[in-house]
């Protein structure tokens, strides 16, 4: 796989291709951030003591913003030439601040669109890096210039 200063291409990928990891480490200020944002006022993003009483270790990272670290993997590594045309995420368990969340992916499959463009379908993970837990895990269709 390879990409050129114009972005990368259809033809430069191939079924099998891993996507370079992408890693966060999300912090407590980030997921304030996130909830003030997003309008998300749910206590166990950024109330310690709240989401202790409902079991938890700390306040937890937010479905959407495991979703934002799997959009910015695909985003990422197609660069300014392709289109995130779907991603499906699936939140499987909770992430805390500090966590090393690791997203990784695999093209599974490839097609020429009507537009003119390549079609890539990806499986992708977010895998806790401490104990390899896979916190969440998604599908998405990417197009890229022919």
């Amino acid at each position: 796989m390879t990409t050129t200063t114009t972005g990368l291409r259809f033809g430069d990928v191939s079924v099998g291709d891993r996507l370079p990891e992408l890693r966060r480490t999300p912090s407590r200020l980030q997921l304030f951030r996130y909830s003030a944002v997003t309008w998300n006022s749910h206590r166990i993003h950024f109330d310690a003591e709240y989401a202790a009483s409902e079991g938890y270790p700390d306040v937890l990272v937010q479905s959407h913003l495991h979703g934002a670290f799997l959009v910015s993997l695909c985003t990422d590594w197609i660069g300014p030439t392709g289109t995130l045309r779907r991603l499906e995420v699936s939140v499987r368990r909770y992430a805390v601040p500090g966590d090393v969340l690791v997203c990784a992916g695999t093209v599974t499959g490839a097609e020429r669109a009507d537009d003119g463009t390549g079609l890539l379908h990806l499986d992708l993970t977010e895998t806790r890096e401490s104990d390899q837990v896979r916190c969440a895990v998604a599908t998405a269709t990417v197009a890229l210039p022919l």
